[in-house]
């Protein structure tokens, strides 16, 4: 099959469509829209960042229109969704349980056990047992020797992840997202399939999820959700996909890379952008991989709260603001949720012209994602372009 030849526009497309951006209101609005944005997207990645609302509820405020985080947590106790591994932590639907068990296998699988370490585990998973949902600070603290750091772990709290990996405990998470552990039979619904799939199997549900999500994509995204199971055969089974029919080769005028491939469904799909402005979380589905962002939009973008100081050139938690199919600004942003102001360290705009309708857009994409991190105001500290800052603060509260 020859591939499909598509132009940068349509490309762009593609890829916000499957994102769930191609409008805001995509799924619907309510609790059933979050769920069907972790059905649609296959996860939602945990991150615990408080600088602003959380990554996890970032995304779908993003395409849920009067999103509540209480609805993530009420899916996950309804057993409809669940947390854990793909590439990262993230909430996953429960009818995917099934893949997530060559993960579990492979991550439990990386240390051999002392027959300490199954003694401390056994005890944890007894007492979890007997006594139902506990998290790390119901146990006693049976650290032998002085802490070393951060990750130095005391042993009951290195049992119950151990035993998370494994899948032998699952976790929800409290009001204050702290983790609380139960035993997986206990959350994972009656019929939900637990049969281990073969590697085969496996290898095509990653492909079909990611180009779900991402649209368009080459096999070092695909692989890199598949990134904790040794051996995995992703490339060799996305070949199979393109001589079934399953998958399309894909190149993109004027880019040069490795093949690209796509569903079959984006062959002929009209999709009409929106043109809605959206203020991104850094690790949206849209963000992670760098490149595809250099590639497709020409931004090159990278938060900078893992940066040195003083080498940060947009500042700590700079978050990406797309209109239409455009990146024209970032916003290191922070919630003061003591005084409920959202302040903005630095609103730098990409250099694209901006029209009035932009700019508007601009403007209510923010008053929407100071609302939704509780504040009341929002402070504009500095800015590259005072012309279209005066004119957004102009239309903000």
């Amino acid at each position: 099959m020859q591939p499909v030849t598509l132009h940068s526009a349509q490309a762009r497309k593609i890829i916000l469509h499957a994102a769930g951006l191609a409008r805001r209101s995509s799924f619907g609005k309510g609790r059933e829209a979050v769920y069907k944005v972790i059905q649609h997207l296959g996860f939602v990645q945990v991150d615990t960042n408080y600088t602003v609302e959380r990554a996890h509820h970032h995304v779908i405020f993003s395409r849920v229109p009067g999103y509540r985080p209480e609805w993530l947590g009420e899916l996950q106790a309804d057993g409809r969704v669940f947390e854990f591994f793909t590439s990262d932590s993230g909430f996953i639907p429960m009818e995917d349980y099934r893949y997530s068990l060559p993960v579990k296998e492979s991550l439990s699988g990386r240390k051999p056990l002392t027959p300490a370490d199954i003694h401390i585990m056994n005890k944890v998973l007894d007492r979890v047992g007997r006594e139902g949902p506990l998290m790390v600070k119901d146990f006693a603290n049976d650290r032998v020797e002085a802490s070393m750091g951060w990750w130095d772990w005391r042993p009951s709290k290195v049992a119950l992840e151990r035993l998370f990996m494994a899948g032998r405990l699952m976790v929800t998470r409290s009001r204050d997202f702290q983790r609380i552990y139960d035993l997986a039979g206990n959350l994972v619904p009656v019929g939900i399939d637990r049969t281990m799939p073969s590697p085969e199997e496996f290898a095509r549900h990653v492909i079909r999820r990611t180009l779900r999500s991402l649209g368009i994509a080459h096999v070092r995204e695909m692989a890199w959700r598949a990134r904790f199971v040794k051996g995995h055969s992703i490339r060799t089974e996305v070949e199979k996909m393109v001589a079934g029919g399953e998958v399309c080769r894909v190149t993109v005028g004027g880019l040069s890379s490795a093949p690209l491939y796509m569903l079959p469904e984006y062959r002929k799909k009209k999709i009409e952008l929106s043109g809605e402005a959206f203020v991104l979380s850094p690790w949206d589905p849209l963000n992670v991989f760098r490149h595809r962002l250099r590639d497709f939009f020409g931004f090159d973008y990278q938060i900078e709260c893992f940066v040195p100081e003083a080498r940060r050139k947009y500042g700590y938690f700079s978050l990406p603001v797309l209109v239409g199919d455009r990146f024209v600004a970032r916003m290191d942003s922070k919630a003061d949720r003591k005084e409920k102001v959202l302040v903005i360290h630095n609103l730098h705009f990409e250099p694209v012209k901006m029209e009035k309708d932009d700019i508007h857009k601009f403007a209510g994409a923010v008053r929407d994602f100071a609302a939704f991190n509780g504040c009341r105001g929002i402070e504009i500290k500095k800015t590259n372009n005072r012309g279209y800052a005066r004119t957004i603060r102009e239309e903000l509260p």
